[in-house]
């Protein structure tokens, strides 16, 4: 979900590399040292962490909208406040995030200019319609669940203010899962029309769940060095086969038909194979033409203008203190 960052071609020119260096650099990672932020880097292994970083906090904080969207709509006030619960969770999520990003010497700022740009990406999932409530339902089965799938190895990214972020956001994660697929099971339980609207909801939403995975491997442009750096852990591919064969059963569990008629389970590889995935909406949507492009960035521009108060204030007040400090005498030894 979070590496589609990582097939954008790099932009900047390439920098001088220290064959020396570059080695040394390797030996510790392949050791499974963590790097920090004041180590030595190869400047390639920055720019990459940085776009993969900063895209997944992006994803984090536009994720926000289309479940913010329902919170007023949840079907009961214990629906609403689990609800706003997780959209708040979400909002932490990209602030850690952005905090991990800031360490590799892009400020929040910057980052935030590059998404409202439209120079930076987000996840293409986000540009998708959340037409009813069993659309938050699946939202959290199977996007919080794609998700999971790849942030559970970033435990493990050799960069270290990355990986301990995603120890706290995983655990949350989780939980929102969970509580989706709680979602899913009172609707498939319900009425014909409450199943019908899951139905009608896996349908729009499970192949592009899958492209959230990013490109077959054999189109990803940076999965070598990223799996050689051990930001990454597993291919797209890879990672996208273990959350099919991980949710098939879910469905089946909730009576509900996946809307690919190649879908079958391979009892000599004990995978489910599938069929084949729309690449070229893939890259429509992430090329900002998806159904609610336009819409999402219109909504992020509005707020940032809207709450340009709240940051003026929180830097007159980071002034003030750093003036009083200042101005404070020394106390003597």
């Amino acid at each position: 979900m979070y590496t589609q960052a990582l097939n954008t071609q790099d932009s900047a020119p390439a920098a001088k590399s220290d064959p020396q260096a570059d080695a040394r650099f390797q030996a510790r990672v392949d050791a499974e040292e963590k790097i920090e932020p004041n180590d030595a880097m190869p400047e390639a292994y920055r720019r990459t962490l940085t776009r993969q970083i900063a895209q997944h906090a992006h994803s984090e904080i536009v994720g926000m909208l289309p479940e913010g969207n329902w919170i007023t709509r949840a079907p009961s006030l214990k629906r609403k406040a689990a609800l706003l619960a997780k959209v708040q969770d979400e909002g932490g999520h990209g602030a850690y995030l952005y905090a991990a990003a800031e360490t590799l010497g892009t400020s929040r700022e910057q980052m935030e200019e590059q998404l409202l740009s439209g120079a930076a990406k987000y996840s293409s999932i986000f540009n998708y319609p959340t037409l009813t409530w069993a659309d938050i339902g699946i939202v959290g089965w199977l996007v919080d669940g794609a998700a999971i799938m790849n942030q559970i190895p970033l435990c493990r990214c050799s960069y270290g203010p990355y990986a301990r972020a995603m120890v706290r956001i995983c655990k949350e994660e989780s939980f929102h899962q969970r509580q989706g697929y709680e979602i899913m099971i009172a609707l498939c339980k319900g009425t014909p029309a409450q199943k019908q609207m899951a139905q009608e909801a896996l349908n729009r939403w499970w192949w592009p769940v899958l492209m959230m995975f990013g490109p077959p491997d054999k189109d990803s442009l940076h999965t070598e060095s990223a799996m050689r750096w051990k930001i990454k852990r597993f291919t797209n591919d890879e990672l996208r086969q273990k959350f099919i064969d991980a949710t098939v059963p879910q469905g089946q569990f909730l009576d509900l038909t996946f809307p690919d008629p190649a879908l079958k389970f391979d009892a000599g590889t004990q995978h489910w194979n599938y069929g084949d995935i729309d690449w070229t909406e893939f890259k429509r949507v992430v090329a900002g033409d998806g159904p609610c492009n336009r819409q999402r960035m219109k909504q992020m521009r509005a707020k940032h203008a809207d709450n340009a108060w709240v940051r003026e204030a929180a830097n007159a007040y980071a002034r003030k203190r750093q003036q009083r400090a200042a101005a404070m005498p020394i106390a003597a030894e």
